[in-house]
């Protein structure tokens, strides 16, 4: 029977009616798909919000401590979920502990975290270790949202938990996404869609942009979509180059998916990715990705094929494709949606963690 199923979803992530992405979506159809199966499912989050389909969510404020808020709960409500699911949560620490200690519900653990480029420091290492070995055994299922993020998840807290993870890759909501009907093989026009921080590496883009022969810094434009608190520290960048005229700030666009399909390419140089939602949308519009070999990108960008990879913080090898794409001596000439629609929808991504739910063990 499905009916006894209760479903606590804690999440890390606050809500914003500004930046609604791929993560919105998701929660709002699994929400609707679980009560449509006959299941009770309650929200954790950082804040309560009534933007979009979250007023169709039972949603708990857990203002000051996602995890503290919910143990207090429910010690007090004493709910009886069979399944507690955790988004962007830390894995593996005292909390899985202290909730197996009132709750005997399957807990079910998705990691979305991206690791540093050269790896955590020695100590953090081997305090993951350690809490791999204290309290893994917690958590009965590790959902990694693509194959890098499950071999980090055994890298940081053993071998030994091989059985107990599973690659449920990210989704997108294809409609809605607008597809480019042509791309230009010469002089293309370029875009980045993302949040503005120091790993994200748009330093590393304009410093490459510098190097472009001259006839190509007068023309090449990169319109940048986002905000974040390292847009001053790039705006710095760009003015000590003289590329104002290169790079373009058009701020966050809540519709951003139907932009895409003014650009012939997206730019993506992040030192650090988990799976990527912008790199499928900008695939669903029929946009090629040129972007770095970190976290999942490469399970999902084939070289020469959908798009380019190089090495990350590489800003020689990045200003070789920029030139060489800008002069049609690079090209994509197939059309990239069709993979996301087989392989990357929201749809199946929701399919993927509803199985999760409706296993016969709970």
């Amino acid at each position: 029977m499905i009916e006894h199923r209760k479903i606590a979803v804690l999440c890390n992530y606050e809500l914003l009616s500004e930046r609604v992405g791929g993560m919105d979506y998701f929660f709002w159809l699994f929400d609707q798909q679980c009560k449509e199966r006959g299941m009770q499912i309650d929200w954790f989050f950082p804040n309560l919000s009534h933007h979009g389909e979250y007023s169709n969510l039972s949603i708990y404020d857990c203002s000051y401590n996602v995890e503290i808020f919910f143990i207090d709960f429910c010690k007090v409500n004493k709910k009886g979920y069979s399944h507690i699911i955790t988004h962007f949560l830390e894995l593996c620490t005292p909390s899985f502990y202290k909730i197996k200690q009132f709750s005997k519900a399957k807990i079910i653990a998705i990691d979305h975290n991206p690791r540093p480029l050269n790896g955590y420091p020695l100590k953090k290492k081997i305090e993951k270790k350690i809490k791999g070995i204290l309290f893994s055994r917690y958590i009965d299922v590790f959902v990694g949202v693509s194959q890098y993020t499950v071999n980090e998840i055994l890298k940081d807290f053993g071998n030994h938990l091989k059985k107990k993870t599973r690659t449920i890759y990210n989704g997108v909501v294809i409609e809605g996404i607008i597809e480019r009907k042509y791309r230009d093989i010469v002089k293309p026009v370029f875009l980045v869609a993302s949040h503005l921080r120091e790993s994200k590496g748009i330093q590393d883009l304009i410093v490459a942009v510098s190097l472009l022969p001259i006839e190509i810094k007068n023309d090449i434009k990169i319109d940048l979509y986002g905000d974040g608190p390292y847009k001053n520290n790039l705006i710095e960048s760009i003015d000590q180059f003289n590329l104002q005229n290169c790079f373009t700030f058009m701020g966050s666009k809540p519709n951003l998916k139907q932009l895409y399909s003014n650009y012939d390419y997206m730019l993506q140089p992040s030192h650090m990715e988990c799976f990527s939602l912008s790199i499928l949308e900008s695939l669903a519009a029929n946009v090629p990705v040129i972007t770095t070999n970190v976290g999942g990108n490469e399970e999902v960008i084939a070289d020469g094929e959908n798009g380019f990879i190089f090495r990350a913080n590489d800003i020689h090898e990045l200003k070789d494709i920029l030139e060489k794409v800008y002069l049609g001596q690079k090209k994509i000439e197939g059309n990239t949606r069709l993979a996301v629609e087989n392989f990357f929808s929201l749809t199946k991504m929701v399919a993927n963690h509803l199985a999760l739910v409706l296993e016969n063990k709970s």
